[in-house]
């Protein structure tokens, strides 16, 4: 049995992950929703408006009310402000596996901060929530985003031939995961 939590908040060295809330509209869609570099290979279309970004964290707020729903704002100290997101974006209780998607604005690419974050949720979910497998995918154009798995331990598992579909069109995904046998090893 899972021990859902639901999206509390979580604080690493340099970030702080918490709920988002209305005001960070304007921070989301300046540092990376309006971003088409960063939603290059996502699932979601470039946000052309702050009140596109609003639209989107409202629809979110009534969802915190689960305790099955976990999606971060991650937040810089530093500045006080979202940078990019980190969710669960599939969740299965049957087999106590959670799929986590993530970006993150431009202007922190590079810095460690994704691999800062990623690492905070692989303890929460085994540690606090009881998961058995933490997994993440991404489009073979996009090899960055894999380094972070990797950085955090997660396993290529394969590539899966066109099975998804992104901002680019119809793309394979390569498959990472760490099950909680590895963690605690």
């Amino acid at each position: 049995m899972l021990a859902h939590k639901g999206t509390v908040t979580l604080e690493t060295e340099r970030l702080i992950l918490r709920r988002f809330c209305v005001e960070d509209a304007s921070a989301m869609f300046n540092n990376w929703a309006s971003d088409s570099e960063v939603n290059k290979y996502l699932t979601w279309p470039t946000h052309t408006s702050v009140s596109a970004s609003q639209a989107v964290i409202e629809s979110w707020l009534p969802l915190y009310e689960k305790p099955s729903h976990y999606s971060w704002a991650i937040e810089l100290k530093e500045i006080g402000q979202p940078i990019g997101s980190i969710a669960a974006v599939e969740l299965r209780d049957a087999t106590k596996m959670v799929h986590i998607g993530y970006c993150i604005g431009q202007p922190w690419w590079r810095q460690g901060y994704m691999t800062e974050a990623l690492r905070e949720l692989i303890r929460f979910f085994f540690e606090e929530v009881g998961m058995n497998r933490i997994e993440s995918c991404h489009d073979p154009r996009n090899p960055n985003s894999g380094k972070v798995m990797l950085k955090c331990g997660l396993q290529v598992e394969g590539t899966m031939r066109q099975n998804d579909r992104n901002n680019q069109g119809i793309c394979d995904t390569i498959r990472y995961a760490m099950l909680a046998e590895d963690y605690f090893a």
